[in-house]
């Protein structure tokens, strides 16, 4: 018998040892749970916190995550790219509407799993973008805007075509790259999925119960905790303008993007703060 069957055992003694009300059935367990541990030289101490640890049940949590400092620029797609991951990765979010705090709501392990993610695209995301626009591969295009004059008593508007800026650039390139990181996530998890249901030691149906099960219930826990008033839109669009030169590039650039087993990375990293939610404004 393998020492984690073992530790199994013997901590299933130690419980009912010290579950039963009858003394002479506490004694039994005790001493059949002694004899395996002496048998097997496990601690008793090792094989009751073996079993605490296994039975404890992981339930959702809520995380605060720090996009960045409010007003600052660009923190609408930071904050989309977030929640590109998250939507990914059984995480459920609530946005401020200065895009720079977001409320991620899931268990522990997949709310780690965004961050690190996250610190790790950001990254790359701002590292592309900064060489797009350095490159100047989007000046020989031009966008098409509305500008509202006033003229006597009446506003009139009209559309103009002007080269694309910089930001407009940039902020078009990052929106792209966000939406392209979510689909391959999102292609990589149902794989992912589909492989578990396959694979299962015990049945395809008992696998899939268990992935619905944890959807539910997250979705049972954010509706309880979450006070969401409304729907984020700042992954929309860029205010700045369109520019699709730009779009195409970003989403070049994710395509090729690494997902995973990545070093650690300096420069440009996520603020990813932890805490308790302050505030229900969204």
């Amino acid at each position: 018998m393998s020492s984690e069957k073992m530790l199994t055992r013997i901590g299933a003694l130690l419980r009912q040892a010290e579950s039963t009300d009858n003394p002479h059935e506490g004694e039994a367990f005790m001493a059949a749970a002694q004899r395996l541990a002496t048998g097997s030289a496990i601690d008793l101490a090792v094989a009751r916190a073996h079993t605490a640890s296994s039975e404890k049940r992981a339930t959702p949590t809520q995380r605060l995550i720090t996009i960045g400092e409010p007003g600052k620029r660009g923190l609408r797609t930071y904050a989309q790219l977030f929640i590109a991951i998250a939507a990914a990765n059984d995480v459920q979010c609530d946005i401020a509407q200065t895009s720079a705090v977001i409320y991620a709501y899931g268990f522990a392990g997949d709310i780690d799993v965004c961050e690190a993610l996250y610190s790790s695209l950001l990254f790359q995301m701002v590292r592309d973008s900064d060489a797009y626009v350095r490159s100047g591969a989007y000046r020989g295009e031009t966008s098409v805007r509305t500008v509202v004059e006033t003229r006597g008593r009446r506003r009139v508007s009209t559309q103009v075509r002007k080269p694309v800026a910089g930001v407009t650039a940039r902020l078009n390139f990052q929106m792209a790259y966000a939406s392209r990181i979510g689909a391959r996530l999102a292609e990589t998890k149902q794989e992912t999925e589909k492989a578990a249901i396959a694979e299962s030691a015990t049945s395809s149906s008992e696998t899939a119960l268990v992935l619905r099960n944890k959807e539910i219930e997250l979705k049972d826990y954010y509706s309880s905790n979450s006070q969401a008033r409304g729907t984020w839109r700042g992954g929309g669009r860029a205010s700045a303008g369109h520019s699709s030169h730009a779009r195409r590039a970003g989403d070049r650039a994710a395509r090729s993007a690494r997902l995973g087993n990545l070093p650690e990375i300096g420069g440009v990293r996520g603020q990813l703060g932890r805490g308790e939610r302050s505030d229900g404004g969204m």
